[in-house]
């Protein structure tokens, strides 16, 4: 497993503006929300590594520190941590720049342990010749 530097710069993989759909009754967003783009973001960072199918493994312990309320603007940041053969851990950091105050505030962090996988779903090396492209996603012209 390769380790990266602990100060590698984190990249803003997804900021997203939070809306009522997504809140409580109290106006605050759903953790499942957070989450969610948590893993897109997981994904976005481990695509650099290959063109392939993507599967999160796991998320390690998320503890949210700050509520997100309707209005914020959410910046989830990624930042490679460490690479295996067809694994690679991924660091997402969360931050809400608040509606009213324009304040940035740390809500949470998450590690995770994206794979990359063929089509039948077994793990292939993350730096073997793409395995997803246009064919996989576009439907043939008519």
């Amino acid at each position: 497993m390769v380790r990266m530097s602990d100060d590698a710069k984190q990249a803003a993989a997804l900021r997203v503006v939070m809306m009522p759909r997504d809140a409580n009754v109290y106006g605050t967003i759903f953790g499942g929300v957070i989450l969610s783009y948590i893993d897109q973001a997981g994904f976005i960072e481990a695509r650099k590594h290959g063109l392939h199918r993507w599967v999160t493994v796991s998320i390690e312990k998320v503890d949210f520190r700050a509520p997100v309320f309707i209005g914020d603007v959410v910046s989830f940041l990624t930042s490679t941590e460490s690479t295996g053969t067809s694994s690679v851990k991924v660091r997402v950091r969360v931050e809400a720049e608040r509606y009213r105050s324009g304040q940035t505030v740390p809500v949470t962090e998450a590690r995770l342990t994206m794979v990359a996988i063929d089509a039948a779903g077994k793990p292939i090396p993350f730096d073997s010749p793409p395995s997803v492209g246009p064919k996989d996603r576009e439907q043939p012209a008519s």
